[in-house]
C-alpha cells in the first residue's frame, strides 16, 4: 500500500497517538531505575517510553509514503536501533561509554556507507578525500543526538523545540524543492505532535532516551542530506547548510550545562536542574510560559537565519557576526542565572 504525503501524515499522527497510548498503559507495570544523587525536575514514575512510539510510527509511515528512498529507510532503521538502545538505557541506566559507543556505530555506518558529509574541508583549503568531512559529520550528529537528549528536561520542552525545528526545515526544504526531505520531516513532525498530546504539561509520558536520541539522530541526518548551493554567491551559500543554524537552542543549552558542570566538578552525564528551562523556572516562570518563550525564540532565530540567505555577501558577513555575538551574549546571560534547587 502506498499513500500520498497527506495520508501518510494522518497515519503518522494516528499511529503515534495509538502507540503512545498503549505504551502508557503497558509501562504502568514497569518500575524504572532512578539514578542515586541525581537531581530531576520531577520524581514521579512517569514512563520514558514515548520515543518507541514515535520511532515505530515514523518508520511505518515513511514506508507507506510512496516509494520511499532506500537511503532514508537505511538511516531510519539505525535510528530505530538507537531508539531501542535508549529504551534499554531508560530501564537499566547504561554507562555513558556504552551509549556513546553504540551512538557512534549507528551514526558511522550510514555516513560511510551512503557517503554523507558536511563539506568542511574546502573552508580550510584541504582535500582529504572527504575523510575530515565525515569525521566532523559524525561529531556533529553525536552532538545533536545528545543536545536533544539534554533538552528533554521538562514537560513538553523537547517536543516544542524539535517540533519548531521540523517546521523550519519543512519551510526551507519546500522553498528549495527538496521534496523528499520535506515529506520526511513532515512525517517526523506529525509523530512528535501525536506524542505531544501525552507530553504537554502535566506530562503523562516522557520521550526518554528512546525518543530524544531518535529525533536528534533524524534531524542530524536531515541537516546533512539537505542539498545547499542555491544562491551561488551568498555568504553561507556554498559550504555550510543554513539548517545547521536551526539547532541554536539545544546547542546553547548543551554549552550552558557543560560549562556549569565542568567548572563545578560535576559529571556532564549526570542529570540535573541546571538547564536553561530550569533557570527560567527559578526566575518564576511557569512551565507553559517557558515553552512559549522557547517557541518565540526558535522562530525569531529562524527569521534571522532566513535573512542571511536573501542578502549579499558583505551584509551577510556582518549579520553572521551579529548572530554569533547574539549567541554569546545570551549564553553569558543564561550562565549567570541561578539554577533550580
Amino acid at each position: 500500500m502506498q499513500l500520498n504525503i497527506y495520508q501518510s501524515a494522518f497515519f503518522a499522527i494516528s499511529l503515534s497517538l495509538l502507540f503512545n497510548y498503549f505504551l502508557l498503559r503497558f509501562s504502568k507495570k514497569i518500575e524504572f531505575i532512578k539514578v542515586k544523587n541525581e537531581k530531576r525536575l520531577v520524581n514521579k514514575n512517569i514512563p520514558p517510553l514515548g520515543g518507541i512510539g514515535i520511532a515505530l510510527a515514523f518508520l511505518i509511515s515513511v514506508r507507506l509514503l510512496g516509494k520511499a528512498d532506500s537511503n532514508y529507510l537505511f538511516i531510519g532503521f539505525f535510528g530505530v536501533m538507537l531508539s531501542f538502545l535508549g529504551a534499554i538505557d531508560d530501564k537499566y541506566v547504561l554507562s555513558w561509554k556504552v551509549k556513546l559507543f553504540f551512538q557512534s556505530i549507528f551514526i558511522i555506518i550510514p555516513i560511510f556507507y551512503l557517503n554523507l558529509f558536511i563539506n568542511i574541508e574546502p573552508i580550510f583549503g584541504l582535500d582529504l578525500n572527504n575523510f575530515l568531512n565525515k569525521i566532523i559529520t559524525v561529531i556533529w550528529i553525536i552532538l545533536l543526538v545528545n543536545s536533544i537528549n539534554f533538552i528533554d528536561n521538562m514537560d513538553g520542552l523537547a517536543s516544542f523545540v524539535t517540533g519548531s525545528i521540523c517546521v523550519q526545515i519543512i519551510i526551507l526544504t519546500y522553498i528549495f524543492n527538496q521534496n523528499k526531505l520535506t515529506d520526511l520531516t513532515v512525517i517526523l513532525f506529525c509523530t512528535i505532535i501525536g506524542f505531544l498530546i501525552f507530553n504537554y504539561p502535566p506530562a503523562k509520558i516522557y520521550l526518554g532516551d528512546s525518543g530524544s536520541t531518535f529525533i536528534g539522530y533524524l534531524l542530524g541526518f536531515i541537516s546533512v542530506l539537505f542539498t545547499w548551493n542555491k544562491f551561488g554567491s551568498g555568504y553561507l551559500s556554498y559550504f555550510l547548510s543554513p539548517i545547521l543554524l536551526f539547532f541554536t537552542i539545544p546547542l546553547l543549552d548543551l554549552a550552558v550545562i557543560l560549562n556549569y558542570r565542568i567548572t563545578n566538578n560535576i559529571s556532564p552525564t549526570t542529570g540535573g536542574t541546571d538547564h536553561i528551562s530550569h533557570r527560567l523556572l527559578a526566575k518564576g516562570f511557569t512551565q507553559k510560559k517557558v515553552l512559549v518563550y522557547f517557541l518565540i525564540y526558535s522562530f525569531y532565530n529562524f527569521a534571522f537565519i532566513i535573512s542571511l540567505l536573501i542578502i549579499g555577501d558583505f551584509i551577510g558577513f556582518l549579520l553572521t557576526v551579529i548572530y554569533l555575538s547574539h549567541f554569546l551574549l545570551i549564553y553569558l546571560y543564561i550562565s549567570k542565572l541561578k539554577i533550580l534547587t
